[in-house]
Parts: structure tokens; C-alpha cells; sequence
């Protein structure tokens, strides 16, 4: 069988070929550059707007007093940030196990038609807007009740409410990246098959599960709407759950449109601590992401 010599064939594209591409690839480059440009500083601006105008307000009194008389400067918003922590974490104890259990179920058990519904339901109460969710709350939790009054646990519940289905897609969708050979390597050792869930694919994709409810944390921090029909507000310091609780949204809100100079600074202050915390927990979830795309790697 005799050897034939193969000639290889070189193809240049013609000039103005090449310049239609660097053409379209400038264009291409400078629009995204220019979206980019847009999205970003907006949010540069308000970041920077609401630093200058706030951090005059940080001081002592605003971290160790509670709200006092528009005409008293020594006011302040610990009672808002006790509030706001006590509703999220409650919020947290009730949303969080929740949506993790439920996005396991959903990863590992959900293919069927009851996990597509699971599925549906739990895309379109991610879509509710928030103050219906506070209504619906608000009619199903304060207004059966004997003696009907607000409270943080009634405030706790509804942003629960709002962390269940992030967090619940969040998790599937992070445990269906885990190799299903990690999961058959556990059962042919002969673990058992929730053993192994938790052991080996919770444990594998922790980062991105963290970072899903931390994103949802931070989504419910902000929430104004729910709280207006289930914890109400606040004027003093309250540590008990039973009662009308006070949050940072509805705290701004209130001093935000009194015509006290003081109160609008103090509003400006919480607006600031607020954008700071939610600024933390999305460094936070970027943090862990970039940890578990590293291990990964």
C-alpha cells in the first residue's frame, strides 16, 4: 500500500473579512463595557451618597439609645437594630431548616411530578410581592387569635415566608452540581441513603449553600412591606417576641418623614447600617463561592 503525501490547505480570510470582525468585536466589547458602566454606577452613587450622608450620624448615641423626642439629639436607633436582628433570626429558625430540607428533598427525591409542583409553588411564592405575604400573615396568624396584637414572632414568620423558596431552589440547584459518583462511591460502601446526603453531598456543596441562605438574609433584611402588618414598630428597646417589635426599614421610614433635621439624620445613619449589613452579607456569600469553586477546581 503505497504512502500519499497529504498537502495541508491554509485558509486566510480575506481582509475585509478580518476588519468586518475586529469591527464587530469593538462594538461588541465597548457595549458591554458601556452596560457594565451603567449598572455599576448607580450603585456607586448611592453607596456614596448615603455614606456622606449617614456617617456623620454613626456615634454612641446612635448604637446605645433608643428613639426619644424629634427635639432630643442624644436619640438614637438601637431599638430598630435589637429588632431587626430578633425578626431575622427568627426568621432564619423558621425559613432556614425548612428550605434546606426542602431543596434536598427536591435534588434528591424530586423527580416526579409532586416535585415539579413543589417546584412551581415555590417559584411563584418567590414572585409574591412581600406585602401580600404580610396580609396573608397577618390574617392567618394575628387575627384568629384571642387577644390580636403584633409581634416579632408574627414579623419572623412572614420573612420566613419569603426565605423558604430562595432558599429551597438555591439548595437544590447547588446539591444536583454535587458528581453522582460521590453519592454512589457512599452507597457501595454501604452507607445508608440519607447518611450519605447529609454526610457526603450536604458536606460537599456547603459553600454554595451558605451563600444561598446568606443571599436570602440578605433579601429579607430590607423588607418594609410585611413588617407594617405583622411586628408594626417600636418606640423603645423591646427584647420580647410577644410584643410590637421595631426594624430598621420601618424605623427609617418613620424618621424619614418626620420634619424633626435630627430624625432625618438619624434616618440616613439607619440607612446606612442597613446597606452595611446586607453589603457584609453579600461579601460574605462571594466569599464562600469563590471557596467552593475553588475546591471544586
Amino acid at each position: 500500500m503505497s504512502n500519499q503525501s497529504q498537502k495541508s490547505i491554509t485558509l486566510t480570510p480575506s481582509p475585509s473579512l478580518m476588519m468586518r470582525r475586529k469591527l464587530a468585536n469593538t462594538l461588541m466589547f465597548g457595549g458591554a463595557s458601556l452596560a457594565t458602566f451603567i449598572a455599576v454606577v448607580p450603585l456607586l452613587l448611592v453607596l456614596y451618597y448615603i455614606t456622606v450622608r449617614g456617617f456623620s450620624a454613626l456615634n454612641a448615641n446612635f448604637f446605645l439609645h433608643a428613639q426619644k423626642p424629634p427635639d432630643d439629639v442624644t436619640g438614637g436607633m438601637k431599638h430598630a437594630i435589637l429588632g431587626t436582628l430578633m425578626i431575622i433570626g427568627i426568621a432564619s429558625c423558621l425559613g432556614l431548616p425548612c428550605g434546606v430540607l426542602g431543596g434536598i428533598y427536591l435534588s434528591e427525591f424530586g423527580k416526579n411530578r409532586f416535585g415539579a409542583a413543589v417546584r412551581f409553588a415555590a417559584d411563584v411564592l418567590n414572585g409574591i410581592p412581600s406585602i401580600v405575604i404580610g396580609i396573608f400573615i397577618y390574617a392567618v396568624a394575628i387575627l384568629p387569635l384571642k387577644n390580636p396584637h403584633f409581634s416579632a414572632w408574627a414579623g419572623g414568620l412572614a420573612l420566613g415566608v419569603m426565605m423558604f423558596p430562595t432558599i429551597m431552589r438555591t439548595t437544590e440547584e447547588i446539591l444536583k452540581l454535587v458528581p453522582i459518583s460521590l453519592r454512589e462511591g457512599a452507597l457501595a460502601l454501604g452507607d445508608t441513603h440519607w447518611h450519605s446526603i447529609l454526610k457526603v453531598v450536604l458536606s460537599t456543596a456547603r459553600g454554595g449553600v451558605i451563600t444561598g441562605i446568606l443571599l436570602a438574609i440578605a433579601r429579607i433584611s430590607g423588607e418594609t412591606a410585611p413588617l407594617l402588618f405583622t411586628a408594626l414598630g417600636n418606640s423603645g428597646v423591646n427584647l420580647n417576641p410577644n410584643r410590637p417589635t421595631a426594624s430598621l426599614p420601618k424605623a427609617i421610614y418613620d424618621f424619614a418623614t418626620n420634619p424633626s433635621d435630627y430624625w432625618h439624620l438619624l434616618a440616613w445613619g439607619g440607612s446606612l447600617v442597613l446597606v452595611a449589613m446586607i453589603l457584609v452579607l453579600s461579601i460574605a456569600a462571594r466569599y464562600f463561592t469563590a471557596n467552593r469553586l475553588g475546591e471544586s477546581n
